[in-house]
């Protein structure tokens, strides 16, 4: 016991070290408690962090700040808009479609199933696939559900979202326009020696940066060379299946194993078994390896040091916390952990020795 006490005298004795504890506490606490709220609010931080790299360089070529935003944030809009009337419609066309089709893949499958114990009576028996299509059949229902309910919700969520599309491009806009106004308020109400967190936050600034705009340029490129493999082949829901592999390499090892079950199985309800199903196959493989193995080193530049073990625990406790931005996040926030893990002792160590 008293070695704990010690420690906790030596590590909090330090008003800096007090400092980083309750700025890190307060802001999982605001994330906690009032993340709903402020979703808006902190979505709009990150993409105005986001284009924050951008509006920099046009600084340094002598452009005024003022216009600079100006101009970033109307290439922002542009993007958002071709989006929202350009892509989301076709998304939701493609979905409509794949729902209308799916009593007929659901058919399908059944078919395929009831013929497994023909062909392997040693291995499967008809009991057994009568079971799966029973729980098929539960999960199904639990999905139609699901739909329901979210369609009876569709009205407030809706409302919500144009709330969103309101609120968020005001928000990113004053971010990058009155950035230093912003900071220069938020260093009233902090302490003049802060070394400790000004390091904690260089570090996390430099790989979060690296990470986010690495990420971003992964899911643009990943997205559309799976489009144009998937059109090529004549693929059904190309677009649809190609933004789903694209969003996948937000969850590191186990996102393109998940999206990889869809691709694979609208295939086969296409084609079957014949050669333009393992052709197709074949190609996304390629796909999935170039991504790991060229454009992830490419574009990750200043790797992320962490422990793949380390990562997928990231995004099951920070996922658990947020969900899907948790799970965005997860990377980011596994890298501020491990920056306070490493400043930290070396600040105490410091601190001793002098």
């Amino acid at each position: 016991m008293r070695l704990i006490t010690d420690w906790f005298k030596r590590a909090f004795s330090d008003p800096q070290i007090v400092f980083l504890s309750l700025i890190l506490l307060s802001s999982f606490g605001i994330v906690l408690s009032f993340g709903d709220m402020l979703a808006p609010v902190f979505a709009s931080a990150v993409i105005a962090y986001l284009l924050e790299g951008i509006v920099m360089r046009l600084d340094q070529r002598g452009i005024p700040r003022w216009l600079s935003s100006s101009l970033v944030f109307v290439l922002f809009v542009v993007c958002l808009t071709l989006i929202l009337f350009g892509l989301f419609p076709l998304l939701s066309r493609q979905v409509t479609q794949l729902v209308q089709q799916m009593p007929a893949m659901i058919s399908a499958g059944q078919q395929a199933l009831m013929a497994l114990p023909e062909r392997y009576p040693d291995i499967i028996s008809p009991a057994q696939i009568q079971d799966l299509l029973n729980l098929i059949r539960q999960e199904v229902a639990h999905f139609g559900q699901q739909v329901v309910t979210l369609s009876l919700a569709s009205v407030a969520s809706l409302l919500t979202m144009l709330v969103y599309l309101v609120l968020m491009p005001l928000l990113v806009f004053f971010f990058l326009k009155d950035k230093e106004p912003i900071m220069a308020w938020f260093s009233r109400f902090m302490p003049e020696e802060r070394r400790l967190a000004v390091q904690v936050w260089s570090e996390v600034d430099k790989q979060i940066t690296n990470y986010m705009t690495g990420k971003f340029w992964e899911i643009l490129i990943v997205s559309a060379v799976s489009f144009v493999v998937f059109i090529s082949f004549g693929l059904q829901y190309a677009v649809l299946l190609a933004v789903l592999v694209g969003l996948s390499v937000i969850i590191p090892f186990l996102g393109a194993t998940l999206v990889t079950i869809p691709v694979l199985l609208v295939a086969w309800f296409q084609w079957g078994w014949g050669n333009e199903f393992i052709w197709l196959a074949t190609a996304y493989i390629i796909v999935q390896i170039l991504d790991g193995n060229v454009l992830v080193p490419v574009l990750f530049s200043e790797a992320v040091n962490l422990h793949p073990v380390a990562i997928i625990v990231a995004i099951l406790v920070f996922g658990g916390f947020w969900g899907l931005w948790g799970v965005f996040f997860a990377i980011p926030l596994a890298t501020l952990v491990n920056a306070i893990f490493q400043a930290w002792p070396q600040y105490v160590a410091l601190e001793t020795t002098t």
